[in-house]
């Protein structure tokens, strides 16, 4: 059945694409379904192969249209951390003479004026998010229209990604069969669905364990304050396990999601499950125990290499904690390790709707929220970027204001944070047992080691 009124989300990760159908028909965001496919031609975060990932975006795709019995034309894509660059952009226009009341055009011309003038060599901007016009360069607004005014001025954050990278992702996905609508930065959208009002404006730090790359990001007073990124991830976890047990990455990704902890001191050495050994005739038994101390080492590693960047922006210092997501959240014990290796509080966020209760699907559900919540500044901005007409609808035809409502997000002048803070280092589950936990307290680990040392 074809349905109007889909939103449909894209993440594409190193490991796993993920999509999140929402309906958005009845003027509220209903989530229908979601699905994954395992990833080709990804390397850290970025395509490598472009008709690999064309082919596990379509798997995926189909999977989640098949599930929700929907045909899927369009998709809206998150762009992960570390392709963002974030730079202040102002724009000035006259309006008239005598004053006049300022139109959509008018908005849009002095948009086209300030991403025009930021947008650096070898870039090409996703998304502008204006903190003020200025009418007649001294009243502040949120939004001019309807307004008299002799000239209008805006001033907010360029957000934009290697023209490169955004060429071979827009490839992947019309090679896919589908068309990219627009694109979305990923931090703010988890940000959108993974933190509350206070979470967002007294500051929290999103830590996404992804499986080819690790990021950080702060948020603070609904603003990306810094962001890191590791080039290590799960990916890493599962060679670790691969080399030190000398057994298949098959094996090793198998047994790392059946048997693995991040935490040492919530298994036993009592624990024991079957690995295929290369050059064994026979399966060799390994506890729990030893396998969650490979996990535990490399996963520790990143964080300590994460956190350094974390603490000299005194980001733990913020009140919000850490908010984890990402594939790797879901090995048992990892809100544990963050806790103990920065000293904070920590949380593993997943969405809580039906078939989305899963860390994994935390940046794609966001996709989908953060677009629906668009206003309609917003989507003036889209249209300026992408240079069409934009619309989320599943179904080609169907473009009227009517099937627009979804674009409404009600607009924060602090949504983003000055290009300073950012650019200096862009580049840059299941319940816990408690009581094992107290019988090992007194164990010492790789953690207790790095604390120390970066203390």
């Amino acid at each position: 059945m074809d349905k109007t009124g889909l939103l449909v989300g894209l993440d594409i990760g190193t490991t796993s694409v993920k999509t999140v159908v929402a309906d958005t028909s009845s003027n509220e965001l209903r989530v229908i379904g979601a699905a994954s496919s395992p990833t080709k031609g990804m390397r850290h975060g970025k395509i490598v192969d472009i008709d690999q990932t064309a082919s596990s975006i379509s798997s995926a795709l189909k999977k989640v249209a098949e599930k929700t019995n929907s045909k899927i034309y369009r998709v809206v894509t998150g762009i992960p951390v570390g392709m963002l660059r974030l730079d202040s952009a102002s724009g000035l226009i006259n309006i008239g003479e005598k004053g006049q009341e300022v139109g959509d055009s008018d908005v849009k011309r002095v948009l086209a004026s300030a991403i025009s003038s930021a947008t650096k060599e070898g870039q090409e901007p996703i998304a502008f998010l204006p903190n003020k016009f200025l009418i007649d360069g001294k009243t502040d607004v949120d939004d001019p229209r309807k307004m008299i005014a002799h000239s209008l001025e805006v001033h907010g954050i360029l957000l934009t990604a290697p023209a490169a990278d955004l060429h071979n992702i827009r490839k992947a996905i019309e090679r896919a069969g589908y068309q990219n609508n627009f694109f979305v930065p990923t931090p703010l959208a988890i940000a959108s669905v993974a933190l509350d009002e206070g979470e967002r404006t007294f500051g929290s730090i999103i830590l996404d364990l992804g499986g080819g790359t690790t990021t950080a990001t702060v948020i603070h007073e609904n603003k990306i304050k810094y962001a890191t990124i590791d080039l290590e991830g799960g990916n890493d976890i599962t060679k670790d396990i691969s080399v030190v047990l000398n057994t298949s990455k098959k094996e090793a990704e198998k047994i790392k999601q059946e048997f693995g902890y991040a935490d040492p001191e919530l298994t036993s050495p009592d624990n024991q499950f079957p690995v295929n050994v290369v050059g064994e005739n026979a399966p060799q038994m390994v506890d729990e125990e030893y396998l969650s101390e490979i996990i535990n080492a490399r996963l520790e590693q990143i964080l300590a290499r994460i956190g350094k960047g974390l603490d000299a922006h005194d980001a733990f210092r913020l009140p919000g904690g850490v908010t984890i997501t990402g594939g790797t959240s879901v090995l048992q014990g990892t809100d544990d390790i963050v806790k103990d290796v920065y000293d904070v509080k920590a949380r593993i966020f997943q969405p809580n709707q039906i078939g989305l209760r899963n860390p994994l699907y935390a940046a794609s559900f966001g996709v989908v929220k953060y677009a629906y919540d668009l206003a309609d500044i917003d989507y003036l901005v889209n249209s300026v970027i992408y240079n069409t007409p934009v619309t989320v609808s599943s179904s080609v035809e169907e473009k009227t204001p009517e099937k627009m409502k979804f674009f409404k997000r009600v607009q924060s002048n602090s949504e983003i944070a000055g290009k300073e803070d950012y650019n200096k280092d862009t580049v840059a589950s299941k319940q816990k047992n408690n009581n094992a936990r107290d019988n090992k307290k007194n164990k010492k680990g790789l953690g207790d080691f790095f604390k120390k040392f970066f203390d």
